[in-house]
């Protein structure tokens, strides 16, 4: 800012009030004291012009500085604007402009409420007053109309500045155009109410779905427990019916309730007595007898009636095993053990834990695995197959075998500590041919039990074909007299069963000799009856119902081979 026209008038007559004087003076010094005051002229008059030189240096240098700092006010990223006390603009640079889209020119002295929407104006007003009133910066945010009708929000930041006389008479606002800021809020806000609306709606059905589910709970005690009071009145008639059977055989106690195991006769009765006397306690159990005895059904019952009945018993056939498996079978591997062992595998004393096990064909078991088993016996430790860490379990065991394990421990194919541990208990099912009294009832058990598969109805058997079932010897014993009306249930079309002797009981052969000669007879008969066909329909497997492995092992074991004495 210059000085004013009356500041430099004033300055010009006291400068010729000051120049008269020094004429008036002059004009009585000396010639030597003139030629002193024209040196001393010359001399002020050299260093003023330098110093006007160097005057004319600093105005340019700062004319350049000043372009300078006028294109960082005009193009800097925050529009700039000074607001006289009524809020009129005196300036503004080029960004300011800008944002409003109006040449600067036509913005000085116009006032900056006329681009305020109508719902902002009491807000800059109050913020141009408050800033007035304040030293510190205050800041607040509204929205503007530009010269073309849109809306941008921009946020204030204004700072009042004093005059020559101490006074705020105007204020400096940057000004910041955060339209994004807010339309990404109003988004965020709109996204945010939207969650918010889903999670309400997800909580209601997930309330909803709780009260129904807790509705279905309900339902289902209430089921639960009307089917208790159906099964307690069940259990309370069966025992009812139980008592009043007509039927009930004076040999067998009301306390056998082995459903599986059918018959009267005194071989039978035997066998369900002593059922009851071991299934109470935790002894070893071997289980005797030929092929298809029901040596399966007795290890059942002894479960079903021991404190270990509510877990399930484990069973494992030894000699449907191959050599090279059994061990991993029965006592578990580690992943890698062994080529093709991919991953861990429980073995079956561990699923038996707290339960029984059930060693079927206990003699097929190879010497080598015999003492591993003994120490499970002794010990119930023992490692699975490539670790070195020790399992240890609690196991009921219970063995069957269809040959004198006895003997087999005399020709050293057993081993003979092993035999008395297992042995602890022995129960020897008969043959079929020895409790004949039981072949009638067994047939209308499987009958029954076949009529409901089969949708059929059968009222009578022939007395004639009763009698031929009973004079028949059974090699195969309950399992081949099971085959025997299954088949006879298949042909039959009226309520009348009519029963054929199988054929192999056409054979000369003796019936005589120990178990081991019997077994080796019966299925070299049945290898004939099927043309030496051993598996595949209608082979003696089949015939026999086992599995074509075991048979493969009992006549590698028996030495059974073709030839034309067998044929």
């Amino acid at each position: 800012m210059g000085k004013k026209p009356k500041d430099l008038a004033k300055l010009r007559k006291e400068a010729e009030e000051r120049l008269q004087q020094q004429t008036e003076r002059m004009q009585s010094i000396s010639k030597g004291d003139v030629k002193s005051l024209a040196h001393e002229l010359g001399t002020s008059q050299i260093e003023l012009e330098m110093q006007n030189e160097e005057l004319r240096r600093n105005q340019g240098e700062l004319e350049a500085s000043r372009s300078r700092y006028v294109d960082l006010y005009d193009f800097a990223p925050v529009g700039y604007f000074t607001f006289d006390k009524n809020g009129l603009i005196l300036e503004v640079n080029l960004t300011g402009a800008g944002l409003l889209g109006v040449d600067r020119q036509h913005l000085i002295n116009k006032p900056f409420s006329a681009f305020v929407i109508k719902d902002d104006q009491d807000i800059f007003r109050g913020h141009h007053r408050e800033t007035l009133k304040r030293e510190t910066r205050l800041i607040s945010e509204i929205r503007l109309r530009r010269k073309d009708g849109s809306v941008l929000f921009v946020q204030f930041q204004s700072v009042a500045v004093e005059d020559s006389e101490g006074s705020c008479t105007f204020c400096r606002t940057a000004t910041i155009d955060i339209t994004l800021r807010k339309q990404a809020e109003e988004a965020l806000r709109k996204a945010y109410d939207e969650i918010d609306l889903r999670v309400k709606e997800r909580t209601e059905d997930w309330v909803v779905a709780n009260q129904q589910l807790l509705q279905e709970i309900q339902k289902r005690k209430k089921a639960e427990e009307s089917l208790r009071e159906v099964i307690k009145e069940v259990k309370q008639l069966k025992n009812k019916l139980r008592e009043e059977n007509l039927y009930l055989r004076e040999e067998i106690n009301l306390i056998h309730s082995h459903e599986d195991i059918v018959g009267n006769s005194e071989a039978i009765s035997t066998v369900l007595k002593q059922i009851e006397q071991v299934a109470g306690t935790e002894s070893t159990v071997l289980i005797q007898g030929e092929t298809g005895t029901g040596k399966e059904l007795v290890a059942n019952a002894i479960h079903g009636m021991s404190s270990r009945k509510d877990r399930l018993m484990i069973k494992v056939n030894c000699g449907a095993l191959p050599p090279t498996l059994i061990e991993s079978e029965l006592f578990g591997r580690e992943k890698g053990a062994f080529t093709g062992a991919l991953s861990k595998q429980l073995g079956r004393f561990e699923l038996a834990d707290a339960s029984t096990i059930f060693l079927d064909e206990i003699d097929a078991m190879p010497l080598e695995l015999q003492a591993k088993l003994l120490r499970v016996l002794e010990s119930g430790e023992f490692e699975r197959l490539g670790s070195p860490r020790i399992v240890k379990v609690d196991v009921r065991i219970i063995s069957a075998t269809n040959r004198d394990l006895a003997r087999v421990v005399s020709k050293g194919g057993f081993r003979e500590d092993l035999y008395y541990r297992l042995n602890v208990f022995q129960i020897i099912v008969p043959p079929l041919r020895e409790r004949q009294e039981d072949i009638l009832p067994l047939v209308w058990a499987f009958v029954q039990e076949l009529s409901k598969r089969m949708g059929k109805r059968i009222e009578s058997i022939p007395q004639k074909g009763v009698e031929a079932l009973q004079a028949y010897p059974w090699p195969g014993n309950v399992r081949e007299l099971r085959n025997v009306t299954e088949r006879a249930m298949i042909i039959t079309t009226g309520p009348v069963l009519y029963l054929d002797v199988p054929k192999i009981a056409q054979s000369g052969a003796d019936q005589s000799g120990t178990l081991e000669e019997a077994e080796k007879r019966h299925i070299i008969e049945a290898l004939n009856t099927t043309g030496w066909r051993v598996s595949g329909k209608g082979g003696a497997a089949e015939l026999l119902d086992i599995n074509p492995k075991t048979l493969e092992s009992r006549m590698q074991r028996l030495g059974i081979q073709r030839n034309k004495k067998n044929a």
